[in-house]
């Protein structure tokens, strides 16, 4: 007799919502629906726990088909099937040196191409022996000022076989002249020639705070660089839209979208202006994201992304070929820790995972040490720390064969509503945006930035209150870390040498040339005359000169990036400050009450609460005897006392045991749990604190430090 045949429908019939809503509601024992079980984003959506096709109430497949209109399932007709996405490492040592070996390590390790980040003096347009440059060299970037410069950094690498993408600030001229004139010494054939020289002045007015030129000027000279790049190259992008620096300054999903589209807009419009059709403008155009490690959001605002993108370029004329959205996507700067830098490995793989789910052309993955190296010029991420980067995405792809599937989210009813609800709301941000007079304008008169803030706050809050945790800073610090030891430079040594370098390179028959080459408008002949200097090896500083004066500086407030960890690590900063200075570190110890049932929960919260600011925890547990419990305090040598036990023990101890810590010495005596209706009571017996759930984790940890005199 043959085996009975399992059926699915058969063994697990259909039941409707209405009867599984009731069987929650009666497991929820009266506790609101709504309350328990929905979840409230940051956009202001509502996450429900159940999704069903109703959810999802258009008619037919509104997603469409990959390729095609509205192009959320991709941009192309198989995506990235075959070949899988372009795996885009950003590569910032200071020293050449360095830069070419761990340029050549990357691509010997599996990585497809390169983007490669100026120190703040290239960004600014400026040679590292101007006196204006005595701050800006070798912080944060590589210090290439001239072709040969990038000659050396790209020494080995096989240019035809990979793309080269450029992040240089205000000099995307200068930087975009060198890599066309380094393509063109290779004698490669423009047409083959693959990369994108990003120049992107809203992006870097919203970061840096300040432009050289005017907005308008700036926008022009972005026009140009599109309309050369445009007639030159057919596998280039000149413009980037980038909203990085809105989403590590805490921007939501939907405002990222919002702003992305209202950027993308204003460059449109630069490009029209400066005479180009409004089909070769938009492909020049790539979108640059950042996600962070809520990966449904991450995945739904990628999707989103294209959606919207389409229907804002087929509003504006654009064919079918310029709707196709190109797409960059990193891990954001806010989700990444210095503390515990390990964690960074999971959280690095989450928003590339996310990435490669929503269908990005170039993904980038970041070093678990970038957040420790960044802001120190000396310090450069460590070779296994780039090598699990890029391994991320070998394991996503060769492993996991996260591309073998074109839009593997298509058809959740879960991401499909969210990525409907996260449009709906950018599109009406858009629209505010718009009626301001662009995105422009309300970047410079402090809107974007007020939004953000707006925002960001409950996120601040709630990270405060440690009811979002981050692993490894608020919940289960480690306050005796070990962290791996980055690469260092010789910081001196590097900038002499660059100066002479530059030197050098002046010294060369040619080549200043100066004044204006015509208006930023003039179809790409200020591009074509940074070429022709960078090709006869001028420096970055001489091809800035042929820019010009284009009106006044523009100067604003920069929308900062606020990573979310920054609060607790400046006070683990200024904890171990303290210690250096003074041979211990701040200290706490806990009083533990009454048997482990009793005391445990609360003492493994109030040791993980203390730690996350710093202390060393010392712990006096289980003591029946009262005075005993107090007399230990006072050998630990601490000021402050922390009873930890159930409500029950708290009932009928904390009037004797309060007392006696006091009288042991310690200057504070701490309850672990909200008080309730017993809170008068407790601190007349001699309780001065109270710690418990959603209470503001930084704030009494901040007044606790500073009680101990660590300096914040």
């Amino acid at each position: 007799m043959l085996p009975r045949t399992f059926d699915i429908c058969e063994s697990f019939p259909n039941v409707d919502e209405a009867h599984w809503r009731a069987l929650v509601e009666q497991d929820l024992n009266g506790a609101p629906f709504e309350r328990r079980l929905v979840t409230h984003t940051y956009e202001g959506l509502y996450i429900q726990p159940l999704y069903t096709a109703r959810d999802w109430h258009c008619a037919g497949d509104p997603s469409g088909f990959s390729g095609l209109p509205p192009f959320t399932r991709g941009s192309l007709p198989l995506d990235h099937q075959e070949r899988g996405w372009d795996i885009r490492q950003q590569h910032d040592a200071a020293c050449p040196r360095a830069l070419n070996t761990a340029i050549l390590e990357d691509l010997a390790g599996g990585v497809t191409s390169i983007l490669l980040r100026l120190d703040a003096a290239g960004r600014a347009g400026l040679d590292p022996d101007d006196p204006a440059a005595v701050a800006l060299a070798g912080v944060d970037g590589a210090m290439l000022y001239s072709t040969d410069d990038l000659r050396d950094a790209m020494r080995g690498v096989h240019l035809g076989m990979i793309s080269v993408a450029l992040e240089a600030g205000a000099a995307f001229i200068p930087a975009a002249a060198q890599l066309s004139a380094l393509w063109a010494s290779a004698d490669m054939e423009p047409s083959k020639c693959r990369g994108a020289f990003n120049a992107d002045p809203l992006g870097v007015l919203a970061r840096e705070g300040h432009l050289p030129w005017s907005i308008d000027t700036a926008m022009g000279l972005a026009a140009d660089l599109a309309a050369w790049t445009s007639a030159r190259f057919a596998n280039v992008t000149a413009i980037r839209v980038g909203t990085a620096p809105y989403h590590h300054a805490g921007a939501t999903a939907t405002q990222d979208l919002a702003f992305s589209m209202a950027t993308a807009l204003e460059y449109l419009r630069a490009m029209t202006r400066a005479g180009m059709d409004v089909h070769r403008a938009a492909s020049q155009l790539l979108f640059n994201y950042a996600v962070g490690t809520h990966q449904f959001l991450a995945i739904a605002k990628l999707r989103g992304a294209r959606r919207l993108w389409g229907r804002v370029a087929q509003a504006c004329g654009v064919g079918l070929e310029g709707q196709r959205m190109k797409m960059h996507v990193r891990p954001s700067k806010r989700v990444l820790t210095a503390r515990d830098p390990w964690v960074n490995i999971l959280r690095n793989s989450v928003c590339v995972f996310a990435a490669g789910i929503g269908g990005a052309d170039s993904i980038g993955s970041e070093p678990f040490d970038a957040a420790m190296v960044a802001g120190t010029p000396e310090w450069r991420s460590g070779a296994l720390a780039r090598r699990i980067a890029r391994n991320t995405h070998l394991i996503l792809q060769e492993e996991c064969h996260l591309h073998r599937v074109v839009d593997a989210s298509g058809g959740s009813w879960y991401l499909e509503r969210l990525t409907d609800e996260m449009c709906e709301r950018a599109w009406v941000i858009l629209q505010a945006i718009e009626s301001r007079g662009g995105m422009a304008r309300s970047l410079e008169d402090g809107w974007i930035a007020q939004q953000i803030d707006t925002a960001a706050q409950p996120r601040w809050r709630d990270i405060a209150t440690r009811k979002e945790a981050l692993l490894g800073v608020s919940e289960f610090p480690s306050v005796g870390e070990h962290r791996p030891e980055p690469s260092t430079m010789n910081m001196a040594a590097l900038r002499r040498e660059a100066s002479e370098r530059v030197a050098r390179q002046r010294a060369k028959p040619l080549q200043t040339a100066g004044g204006n080459a015509g208006s930023p408008t003039s179809g790409g002949a200020i591009s074509q005359k940074a070429f022709d200097l960078a090709s006869r090896g001028a420096t970055t500083g001489a091809i800035t000169a042929i820019l010009g004066n284009g009106g006044p500086p523009v100067n604003i407030h920069a929308v900062t990036l606020h990573p979310f960890s920054e609060a607790f690590e400046h006070l683990r900063d200024a904890a171990d400050e303290y210690a250096v200075a003074c041979g211990r570190r701040p200290r706490v110890t806990l009083v533990s009450v009454g048997t482990p049932a009793d005391h445990l929960a609360r003492t493994n919260y109030a040791k993980g609460f203390f730690e996350a600011g710093g202390f060393e925890v010392c712990t006096v547990a289980g003591k029946a005897d009262l005075v005993k419990s107090a007399s230990e305090v006072a050998h630990t040598g601490t000021d402050i006392a922390v009873i930890c036990s159930s409500d029950a023990v708290y009932a009928s101890s904390v009037a004797t045991l309060a007392p006696l810590l006091h009288a042991a010495g310690a200057s504070t005596v701490i309850l672990a749990g909200n008080p309730g209706a017993s809170e008068a009571a407790y601190r007349e017996a001699g309780v001065d604190r109270f710690i418990y759930m959603r209470c503001d984790v930084v704030k009494t940890l901040s007044e606790l430090l500073a009680q101990e005199g660590v300096s914040l």
